[in-house]
């Protein structure tokens, strides 16, 4: 397994380091960075200010009284980890956060292992573990950014999810929660686990103390869900300070807005056959349509005979992880990173065994690496599509 996952690691770097070597002087640094520095750009840079100096008592605003970018976007586990691994910060960020980042994400290809193999056979597990570690976005693991050590979380909860062992859950899915947004997703997940077992208990027993047990950890991980947001409004006084910081990255799309769930994503598409082109008095029929088309597409997916093989609870995490995506996020380049949870569902890719197939999903992942730190990690002048 770690052998995969350090042949992956090789190509990888590989790639980014022929990106780090291209690199032109841009407002992220100067030219040609080391991988470490290089590693370090975009919203490693907010990490390391929070592992520095911690979050703004005050929220920042801009000239027109709008809340500017500040650190409250970002959740305080990764930050805090890596302040406890700087020492205090007494060592140097830049060098240490990718080797953190890369240590989690090895636990994390360990976990999903562990994780497939509950759900399918050994070579198809095996090969799920390929995918995670070749994927477009698994550049993503050896950066200063959450989401190794968030999926390092998430595959550990998700076992315990299986195995049924709901207090140990508590403890990794309320850590997971304040390390990447996901425990309000998460405590739907719960939620629908526990409609399922109890539709199912005439042939699988749902004892009362199971009952409760999920019963407390749902709750237990829904708190966790909304505790930063609350932290941001004890701290700064400003009751939607989370909320108000996290518009700030969909202002340069489509302006000051308020957040109305389950709007964003139709805006998004508005916005994108705009740029694209599209006359005015078609994009927002189009945008309906295309969002409703991807939804269905996604519930067709989930019900595929390979998806079926992953079991209930990994589709119903996809599901409910994908409800928050819906209900709450504006799809734009930074998007794809945000799907990096939905990485179960690479087993339902891995159950044929076809090599072509295999090697085919093989090469298209590398090339989706090259492809996705042109567009979102290389800095070509333009802060347009962030990663």
């Amino acid at each position: 397994m770690l052998l995969i996952f350090l042949a992956s690691r090789i190509v990888t770097t590989a790639i980014f380091a022929v990106f780090a070597a291209r690199q032109p002087v841009s407002y992220r640094g100067g030219a040609s960075p080391d991988l470490f520095t290089f590693a370090t750009y975009w919203d490693g840079q907010w990490y390391w200010l929070i592992s520095l100096s911690g979050y703004p008592a005050e929220l920042p605003y801009n000239e027109l009284g709008q809340v500017a970018e500040n650190a409250w976007a970002f959740l305080p586990g990764y930050p805090l980890v890596m302040w406890v691994v700087t020492l205090g910060h007494h060592l140097p960020f830049p060098a240490l956060a990718p080797l953190v980042s890369t240590a989690f994400a090895a636990g994390a290809a360990l976990l999903f292992y562990r994780l497939m193999a509950r759900r399918l056979p050994g070579s198809n597990a095996m090969f799920a573990v390929v995918l995670f570690c070749v994927a477009p976005l698994s550049p993503i693991l050896q950066v200063s950014y959450a989401e190794s050590m968030a999926l390092f979380l998430l595959f550990g909860a998700l076992i315990l999810l299986l195995d049924r062992r709901y207090l140990l859950l508590i403890p990794v899915a309320v850590a997971m929660a304040l390390t990447r947004p996901s425990g309000l997703a998460f405590a739907l997940l719960l939620l629908l686990h526990l409609i399922h077992r109890l539709a199912t208990r005439r042939r699988d027993v749902f004892p009362p103390r199971e009952f409760a047990r999920v019963c407390a950890a749902g709750l237990a991980i829904a708190l966790a869900g909304v505790l930063w947001p609350l932290v941001a409004w004890a701290v700064t006084g400003v009751p939607t300070a989370y909320t108000d910081t996290e518009l700030v990255w969909r202002r340069a799309y489509i302006g000051e807005q308020e957040l109305v769930p389950f709007t964003s994503w139709f805006q998004g598409a508005h916005w994108w056959l705009g740029w694209w082109g599209v006359p005015e008095e078609v994009t927002w029929p189009l945008a309906i349509a295309g969002v409703l088309v991807l939804v269905a597409g996604f519930a067709v997916f989930l019900l595929s005979p390979w998806a079926r093989r992953l079991g209930v609870d990994l589709r119903l995490w996809m599901a409910s992880y994908a409800l928050y995506l819906l209900a709450v996020f504006f799809p734009q380049s930074s998007t794809f990173r945000l799907l990096v949870p939905m990485a179960p569902g690479l087993g339902a890719l891995a159950v044929p065994e076809s090599r072509i197939w295999r090697a085919v999903l093989v090469v298209l992942g590398v090339a989706g690496q090259v492809a996705w730190l042109h567009i979102a990690w290389w800095v070509d002048g333009q802060d347009f599509t962030p990663p």
